[in-house]
């Protein structure tokens, strides 16, 4: 795929070689290293200059410089940098060469908070950072068999509550930071990867856009929590931003190759627990109808386990850094084939990146590529399999060699006397996996080319042009086979007229150009400024074509006499932003940072589009203060203060606001004549759509007040954070009333509220040469509640949210003013003496003598009320031992298991084949099904060990500098909670047809030469 950037890069490093040439016929070389903390982190910022002379400058972001035209001879390299001791270093510079100078490293002498830290559009010291950040370095991940980015982060960072969607390979990923700040309009962070905004909508045939993303490639990762730091990306960081930063080459870095490879084994770590055959079978003979026991087999099958598998992953990445004369470079390839293990499931993935990092015109241009490509195959499942397993009836077999099966495969199913498939009956779950094929190819390209220039005449003064695209298209197609009992044809005269075959495709392409300068200036001994000021333009476009599904054959529409012809869809919008940025810092003391963002987006009319979001952060250094300065227990003591306004936009399509018409259903048709055959032609006709002019930004203001501590020389470090988050001019999708062209629209409806404390603790109780241990902790508490809903009916009681098996249209939660959001909606179940609850009898809340939906109230909420994360790395010589655990606490899951099939009415009210129960049936007894009860709302609180992994160093291979390790790990370790059913860990808060989480077990190795 070309790049249309590329073009632009072939004049400066023209110019470069040039420049370079020049320099070497004047006798005269250049210098080059890499600045490292104490932790082999570059220090960006660093003054590195030829004592004696004005040549040098400061470290790239990275660490890294490069100083031009240095006469040759015998010179003393002076390093320094605010809070580190300043470093000489003699150097011997030769005519026409470049001498890079290995091994440089800078001590603290009064804070570790002067490590770089990624901001939006830079980086910054952390001593100056007046906003709540987090960052977790590729060193810190979390290990083991990591398909998806974010969960290299999970459990790592406080108020990052990161929830995987099961355990199927490249499973969709929830990530709410500080519990989100919308009702239903888009809750998920802003991704920025490498400079690039990426889109937040997935693309069609990747269950999770971030899978189209190597974890091997990212050098780490950073969350923008409070407005102070997200103001900056204002239009789209009302849910906060996570920055991804790859790796590169270094400059000066010698040639390096280094290889990796995981293998993996997984078995599903829980089960659904249902009756086994025998004691099913004593139940219907002992309740069922002589009819019903008749359809009783004498197998034995335990449908779970013929579903599920031992699966296989196998995970192998290589990758090249180092120099190609002057530019840096680091090219990577990966490969990684993951089973799921439900049958049939995979995901296939291979990648490749490629960054070039040179630094021309004597050290005043910096021109940054990166490059990184995804191509994408999976083998979906349905997980309704998954249900159909846990209903299916244990006594019959998953084959049978008698004859009025094989149209069906051999699987046995439900038929009439007549050999078709019985009416209502489910089908074989075993079948339905091996009968469907359900797969898709996804490609992905991520590119930017950013240039960043310090005029020659104001070094002071910076240029960034950054220009990028994110390029997506996905296809994909979903076959059921001639046997495939669901879409059984009898009547067909033309067995390719039986099953069925659906395709699906979509581009999508985003666009962006930001550009903005900045100007640093230091004033006196005690006062520096840093003011930047911006414009970005991003442009989105989805698009793709729609498809009729057709029988197996390809040929024969699936619904006969249908037009055969049906209209695409374009769905493009544009964002348009002006931003600056002022820093101000006075003695290393008293910090000030001011931001406003002006973001302009097509999905409002005209006279909504523009919207302001303002910060202002304040820090207040304590440990500069005279009287800390001098205190040797307190490493470092800071106080911040934030307050600021981001936006919200993301909700339904980008034309909601104008009236329009669109394809209607394909259920609503009118008949054109007929064909050749006399068949009837269909056709689909166009319909008014409804729409909102009046649709414009929510806006969610932020109050943070924190505190970043040390002592003991940092052994005990760590921060404390206290907010307030109100979302207002909320966007949903609500009922309005009748009358209209829609019964629901998008509209800004009310406000919302977050409140929270967040803590993180650093320590590390032993530090020596043969033996480290460090620990990693962090707690997050977050309350949110409905504060306004708009103007309502009188006992109106809210929105109902989060449908639920058992009933049409039944949902289980509700959004209600004073309550938090997605509250679940039930009665209140009443209890015998023998503590089992009484089928049907509810409390009488209101008190007026019946029981119906007027005493349905508001009981718990599905997320989490806090969360906890520990890790800890022991280092043995050349052992180490990591480990993380995880915990949610406050969280209720609605069992929809037992809700929906926990009762004798599925077993027994059915025809011609009775239906497997869960357990909870012996708890309970119930006749009928009870699915507004709030016995089935379970406390779902639980701790989980998420990885353990031993890892060892062999050390030197093959060559001084080379190096392997060998790792061993498990993940899902243990689980721990009182919830009876499946998992508590699900987002949505219904446990229904859900993926089970697997336990793996890894054996990885690791190679650098």
């Amino acid at each position: 795929m070309k790049h249309p950037y590329l073009a632009k890069l072939a004049l400066p490093l023209l110019c470069a070689g040039v420049s370079v040439s020049s320099a070497y016929a004047q006798g005269i070389g250049t210098v080059s290293g890499r600045v490292l903390d104490e932790k082999g982190e570059g220090m960006p910022g660093v003054t590195v200059l030829i004592e004696g002379t004005s040549l040098g400058g400061s470290t790239n972001s990275d660490g890294t410089f490069s100083i031009q035209n240095v006469p040759s001879g015998s010179h003393t390299l002076v390093m320094s940098f605010v809070g580190y001791t300043t470093k000489r270093l003699p150097i011997n510079v030769t005519a026409g060469q470049n001498t890079a100078v290995a091994g440089l490293s800078m001590s603290e002498n009064t804070t570790l908070l002067n490590e770089a830290v990624v901001v939006g559009y830079g980086v910054q010291r952390r001593q100056d950072v007046t906003g709540s950040i987090a960052t977790v370095q590729a060193k810190d991940f979390v290990p083991g068999q990591v398909t998806n980015p974010e969960q290299l982060v999970q459990g790592k960072i406080a108020g990052v509550n990161i929830t995987t969607g099961g355990g199927a390979p490249g499973a969709a990923t929830t990530i709410r930071i500080r519990g989100g700040s919308s009702l239903n309009a888009n809750n998920d962070p802003l991704f920025v990867v490498d400079g690039v905004p990426v889109d937040k909508g997935g693309i069609s045939g990747a269950s999770n856009p971030l899978s189209l993303i190597n974890p091997n490639d990212i050098e780490s990762v950073t969350v923008l929590k409070d407005a102070s730091a997200l103001a900056i990306y204002g239009n789209r960081a009302s849910n906060g931003v996570v920055l991804i930063t790859t790796k590169r080459g270094v400059q000066g870095e010698k040639f390096t190759v280094n290889f990796s490879s995981q293998t993996s084994v997984s078995r599903p770590f829980r089960t659904y627990e249902v009756l086994g055959a025998d004691e099913f079978r004593s139940l219907i003979q002992a309740n069922g109808s002589a009819s019903q026991v008749a359809t009783l087999g004498t197998a034995n099958t335990d449908w779970q386990d013929e579903i599920f598998r031992t699966a296989t992953t196998l995970d192998n990445n290589i990758s090249l850094s180092g120099n190609l004369g002057k530019v840096p470079f680091r090219v990577s390839y990966g490969n990684l084939y993951q089973e799921g293990i439900v049958i049939t499931n995979k995901l296939k993935r291979n990648t490749g990146a490629i960054s070039l990092s040179p630094v021309v015109l004597d050290g005043h241009l910096r021109i940054d590529v990166n490059a990184k490509g995804t191509q994408l195959e999976n083998r979906f499942i349905d997980n309704g399999a998954i249900g159909g397993a846990l209903f299916y009836d244990p006594t019959q077999p998953v084959r049978s060699a008698e004859s009025q099966f094989t149209p069906f495969g051999g699987y046995y199913q439900y038929l009439t006397p007549t050999g078709v498939p019985l009416t209502l009956a489910p089908g074989n779950p075993v079948a339905a996996l091996r009968n469907t094929n359900n797969i898709s190819d996804v490609q992905r390209f991520i590119g930017n080319v950013q240039l960043d220039y310090k005029f020659h005449f104001l070094p002071e003064l910076r240029a960034n042009l950054n220009l990028a695209t994110d390029l997506s298209r996905g296809s994909g197609s979903s076959t059921s086979s001639v046997t495939d009992f669901g879409n059984f044809n009898s009547t067909a005269t033309n067995v390719n007229q039986n099953g069925r075959y659906s395709q699906y495709k979509q581009d999508k392409d985003m666009r962006l150009l930001e550009f903005y300068l900045a100007y640093n200036k230091q004033l006196g001994e005690n006062t520096k400024f840093d003011v930047q000021a911006g414009y970005s333009y991003q442009d989105f476009e989805t698009q793709g074509p729609l498809y009729l599904p057709y029988r197996f054959d390809r040929t024969t529409l699936f619904t006969l006499g249908q037009t055969q012809t049906v209209t695409g869809y374009y769905d493009p919008f544009r964002l348009i932003s002006y931003f600056g940025r002022a820093n101000f810092t006075v003695k290393d003391r008293y910090l000030l940072t001011a931001t406003l963002r002006n973001d302009n987006t097509s999905r409002f009319g005209e006279d909504n589009r523009s919207g302001y979001f303002p910060a202002i952060g304040l820090g207040w250094r304590l440990k500069g203060e005279e009287f800390l300065a001098n205190n040797t227990t307190i490493t470092e003591l800071k106080l911040r203060a934030g307050y600021g306004t981001t936006g919200q936009q993301e909700i339904g399509g980008p034309f909601d606001y104008l009236p329009r018409y669109v394809t209607g259903r394909s259920t609503v048709q009118y008949q054109f004549g007929v064909d050749a055959n006399g068949n009837p032609i269909f056709v689909t006709a166009l319909r008014p759509s409804g729409y909102n002019n009046d649709l414009k930004w929510e806006t969610t203001t932020t109050y943070n007040v924190g505190l970043d501590w040390g002592i003991f020389d940092n052994r005990l470090s760590g921060t404390v954070d206290v907010y307030q988050r109100e979302s207002n001019d909320l966007l949903a999708n609500v009922f309005v009333p009748a009358g209209g062209l829609a019964n629901q629209l998008n509209r800004n409806i009310g406000s919302l509220r977050n409140r929270g404390v967040e803590v993180a603790l650093n320590a590390s109780p032993v530090r020596s040469d043969d033996f480290t241990w460090d620990l990693n902790f962090n707690v997050a508490y977050n309350k949110t509640k409905i504060t306004d809903l708009g103007p309502q009916q009188e006992n109106f009681p809210g929105y109902l949210v989060e449908g639920i098996p058992g009933g049409t249209g039944t949902t289980v939660q509700i959004n209600s003013v004073g309550f938090p959001n997605n509250a679940y909606y039930v009665y209140q179940q009443v209890y015998g003496e023998n503590g089992r609850p009484l089928e049907g009898i509810y409390v009488d809340r209101n008190g007026d003598g019946t029981v119906n939906e007027q005493d349905l109230y508001r009981y718990k909420q599905r997320a989490p009320l806090a969360t906890f994360g520990l890790s800890t790395n022991f280092a043995y010589k050349k052992f180490s031992l990591n480990a993380v655990l995880r915990a949610n606490t406050g969280n209720y899951v609605y069992n929809s298991l037992a809700g929906n099939l926990a009762n004798f009415a599925n077993a027994n009210t059915s025809t011609g084949f009775v239906g497997n129960l869960p357990v909870g049936i012996r708890d309970t007894g119930f006749r009928t099904q009870q699915v507004l009860s709030d016995y089935y709302v379970e406390n779902g609180s639980f701790i989980r060990g998420e990885n353990i992994t031993l890892g060892y160093n062999v050390g030197k291979i093959f060559r001084e500098g080379s190096n392997l390790r060998l790792t061993a790990a498990v993940q899902n370790v243990f689980l721990i909670t009182k919830y009876k059913g499946l998992d508590p860990e699900i987002f949505n808060g219904v446990d229904n047809n859900f993926y089970p989480r697997s336990r793996t077990f890894t054996f990885g190795v690791n190679a650098s030469f």
